[in-house]
């Protein structure tokens, strides 16, 4: 009886590892399940959703809230054309997309422009189906240039048109360089079926659709490149810190972000 203690020890081992591996699995398969179906993590690396959303800022993404297509999916598999369970944005969405001249690069900007909408910049102000849209100036805040040097910038809170049955969208913008940047004067843009215009709330440091493909903007975003909807800010540290030193968040999160949604 006593050379069979240690085979049964064995066998409880071997039991407790393999119970502890399919634990583990079973995880892996929540959470892929909630990554490509649900919600996905982004991290903001650049400033041109200040003051919506800072570098540092963490977000979830809910990748139902337009449907789902290729681009949506992790690695971006070529399983079917168009989009599955579609449902458009509204304007004023804060969304995530694949740059359309690579279909690869992930950036986050807000919605402006719906198919159909004829979008135009004049002097700083933004015009939508030939209708300016309003805006209150507010206390300045502090921010970087282009340079990287803190500034005082002009700020105001931006109305934008609602649509259909959504409401109108208030929501900050900056204006680094007054209403004279470099994309403060454009053209008029026709947007295309199935299409949206895209701008960053840093009007004058964000690379968005004001500026063609070809020079290095972003153009029309395809509703099929569309990721998700920006929902919440779930972690933030400050610019230049990393998120995994762990000993430093006393001092690197910005605490009074988090879990603040986005809008």
């Amino acid at each position: 009886m006593s050379r069979n203690v240690p085979v049964a020890e064995k066998k409880r081992e071997e039991g407790g590892v393999l119970e502890t591996i399919k634990v583990i699995l079973q995880a892996l398969a929540i959470a892929l399940v909630i990554r490509t179906l649900l919600f996905q993590p982004f991290n903001i690396p650049s400033g041109s959703m200040i003051p919506t959303l800072l570098i540092g800022d963490y977000v979830f993404v809910s990748k139902y809230a337009y449907g789902y297509s290729n681009y949506s999916m992790p690695f971006g598999p070529d399983i079917f054309s168009g989009r599955i369970l579609a449902s458009p944005p509204n304007r004023g969405d804060v969304i995530v997309f694949k740059l359309p001249r690579d279909n690869d690069t992930d950036y986050i900007k807000r919605v402006i422009g719906l198919p159909g909408d004829r979008i135009q910049v004049i002097d700083g102000r933004l015009y939508i189906n030939g209708v300016i849209v309003p805006r209150t100036p507010l206390e300045k805040e502090v921010t970087e240039n282009r340079e990287g040097r803190e500034v005082p910038v002009t700020t105001y809170e931006e109305t934008l048109p609602g649509n259909g049955d959504h409401p109108a969208v208030e929501h900050t913008i900056i204006e680094i360089e007054g209403d004279h940047g470099i994309n403060d004067n454009t053209e008029l843009f026709v947007v295309p079926p199935d299409h949206y215009f895209m701008m960053g709330d840093n009007r004058d440091n964000s690379t968005d659709s004001r500026i063609a493909p070809e020079l290095g903007g972003v153009g029309f975003v395809p509703f099929v490149n569309l990721v998700g909807r920006a929902e919440i800010i779930f972690f933030s540290v400050r610019k230049d810190e990393s998120a995994l030193a762990f000993w430093r968040w006393p001092w690197s999160v910005r605490w009074d972000r988090l879990f603040r949604p986005v809008h």
